[in-house]
């Protein structure tokens, strides 16, 4: 599992000082190259201060991966009617010299900008380490935003993936609460899915069950994708927000009740789902608000799913748990 966004809200210049710090300081301790933590630092000053100049306040999210630092900018500003426009050099609204977006594009090997007037801005930004990874090619395109609930330092919701010669299979999990020990659950959980030979949803979740006993317990769902079937099959435990998305079309997965660890239905079945190409499996636990709607971000599914899980997150967070947003797209 990828560990969770650490998250900051910005609302004064005075703190963006130590968010630099903080960030340079755990970019520091990954093995990035001195050139790429120097466009690390500006990639930050620049993405704080336009939170700042533009919007007044905003949510920062970051986080270094083995081989990755990414960098998530959330606003509720005036938005931008035009934002390629704006990613060009010399193009400014507040009389500067118009290079802080075109400076994170440069120095980013990955970066994108989603924004409505009248309802914010999301900056996304990603740098790589200096590696010969060759990235292997999945059935399913997975992104995810996973936040500790405020003041927390663990999160209690966690994903995995696994990929075998059939299927790849989607654990998504929200342990009881929040802290260390929703972290323990989810964690324990998530490892044992990932050693588990299993391929059958149902089957993985009531062996699952029976191996987190001693763990305060959890919520979780399972997912399927099985190209040579054409079909999905999933089977949930307790409140894990689960839709399918074909174009703006969308099915509704409804989870058994119950605790995984604790108390799970003796009678269950996996529901079954027809597989489309681009189709887009979106998971949600219970610090995301459930009544989102795609449809009030035009064009967005044309964008990386890091904007789209980071659109949910910022209309739909609760702001007082762990709050998780997967997307996993078909190729």
């Amino acid at each position: 599992m990828d560990k969770a966004f650490t998250s900051y809200v910005i609302e004064e210049r005075s703190f963006v000082s130590y968010i630099k710090r903080e960030i340079h300081n755990q970019v520091m301790r990954g093995s990035f190259s001195q050139t790429q933590i120097a466009e690390i630092d500006i990639v930050v000053s620049e993405v704080t201060s336009n939170i700042i100049k533009h919007a007044g306040t905003g949510e920062l999210l970051f986080r270094c991966l083995n081989d990755i630092f990414e960098i998530i900018s959330i606003d509720k500003g005036p938005g931008i009617a035009d934002p390629t426009r704006m990613m060009k050099d010399g193009i400014s609204t507040t009389k500067t010299l118009g290079q802080g977006l075109g400076a994170i594009k440069r120095l980013s090997d990955a970066s994108q900008l989603y924004s409505l007037p009248g309802w914010g801005t999301i900056l996304y930004s990603s740098i790589k380490k200096e590696t010969e990874n060759v990235e292997k090619k999945n059935s399913l395109d997975v992104r995810a935003v996973c936040v500790n609930k405020p003041r927390e330092s663990v999160c209690g919701d966690g994903y995995w993936i696994k990929h075998n010669a059939a299927d790849t299979l989607v654990f998504f999990g929200d342990g009881l609460g929040h802290g260390q020990y929703a972290k323990e659950a989810i964690d324990r959980a998530g490892s044992f899915f990932f050693d588990s030979n299993e391929t059958d949803p149902v089957e993985i979740l009531r062996q699952m069950h029976e191996n987190i006993r001693c763990t305060r317990g959890l919520v979780g769902t399972i997912a399927v994708c099985n190209k040579l079937s054409g079909e999905w099959r999933i089977c949930g435990v307790g409140n894990i927000s689960t839709r399918l998305y074909s174009g703006l079309k969308y099915k509704n997965f409804m989870p058994y009740n119950g605790v995984i660890g604790l108390n799970i239905p003796r009678s269950m079945s996996p529901s079954i789902f027809p597989l489309e190409k681009n189709q887009h499996l979106i998971m949600c636990s219970d610090g995301i608000q459930t009544r989102w709607d795609l449809n009030k971000y035009p064009s967005i599914f044309k964008y990386d799913n890091t904007i789209l899980a980071a659109a949910i997150y910022k209309d739909f967070g609760r702001g007082n748990d762990d709050s998780s947003v997967l997307i996993a797209k078909v190729f």
